[in-house]
């Protein structure tokens, strides 16, 4: 199982990879890994500002449907295009070509209440 070293992670099993104010948003290897394979997500959040926790969409295994949750806060500027006709990606590049939304950080000092990789190997 991958943890990359230069994300940060959630309790809830999502990721963050920050630029500046901006964030990409995921689901980690150990999530994608528990749900198995994804066959549908739905994001409809665009646009909207949401606050750390807050849900920002759906992901569909075909085992179960789940909550995506918003590990800081910040207004969601895009959704993924490629997961519409590829949720498979989230299985295979969870931390790449998987991503799932791209936000402006609505105060950057939250990402200080996140576990570093070795804090979520941790958790695990």
């Amino acid at each position: 199982m991958k943890i990359p070293e230069d994300l940060l992670f959630s309790e809830e099993h999502e990721w963050i990879r920050v630029e500046g104010d901006t964030g990409f948003i995921g689901i980690t290897d150990f999530a994608q890994g528990e749900l198995g394979d994804v066959v549908f997500i739905e994001i409809e959040t665009q646009g909207e500002t949401l606050s750390r926790g807050d849900v920002f969409g759906t992901i569909e295994a075909v085992k179960t449907v789940s909550d995506l949750f918003m590990p800081v806060g910040g207004e969601i500027l895009e959704v993924n295009p490629e997961l519409e006709n590829s949720p498979d990606l989230v299985n295979k590049d969870p931390y790449g070509e998987g991503w799932m939304v791209k936000i402006r950080l609505t105060d950057p000092s939250e990402t200080g209440e996140l576990l570093s990789a070795e804090k979520y190997k941790e958790l695990l």
